[in-house]
């Protein structure tokens, strides 16, 4: 329930972009960043930087080339969000907070229950979004073999 004191945990009007990071969620956030490669050259950009980066995509769906100019190049956000994607970071984080919020509200940290529907049954019997990607493929590879365009 919004409260005097909740709205003022939560207001952002201070924040450069509503999806920058306050100093409080960087405090949980920044022990699972991983620290940078001994050896080489040193980290120049500001790690939290590239995370209000990502956070901006993330919160805007704009592209990566819409990505405004006060935060770090989009070639450094892009490039660290693929590095956490593949060793599992942004996971980590995802699944930090996740816990953390349903202690916060007095639940267990994992889910005890799942509800399961028939639909999310049968597409997982079928392979689900796999599947379609399949059809859709062999479908324009057909396609391009019979010299014809979708457009017609």
């Amino acid at each position: 329930m919004w409260t005097a004191e909740n709205r003022k945990t939560y207001d952002r009007s201070k924040q450069r972009y509503p999806s920058d990071l306050t100093d409080a969620e960087w405090a949980l956030i920044e022990p699972l960043i991983p620290p940078a490669r001994r050896g080489g050259r040193k980290r120049e950009v500001d790690i939290r930087e590239v995370v209000n980066g990502i956070m901006y995509i993330l919160s805007t769906g704009c592209q990566w080339q819409y990505l405004p100019k006060d935060l770090p190049p989009r070639s450094t956000v892009f490039d660290y969000f693929n590095l956490w994607l593949q060793r599992g970071v942004l996971e980590k984080i995802h699944q930090m907070l996740y816990t953390k919020c349903r202690e916060k509200i007095g639940r267990k940290p994992e889910p005890t229950a799942c509800v399961i529907d028939s639909q999310s049954v049968k597409s997982a019997e079928k392979g689900g979004s796999a599947s379609i990607r399949m059809a859709t493929m062999l479908a324009k590879k057909s396609r391009a073999r019979r010299g014809t365009s979708s457009s017609t």
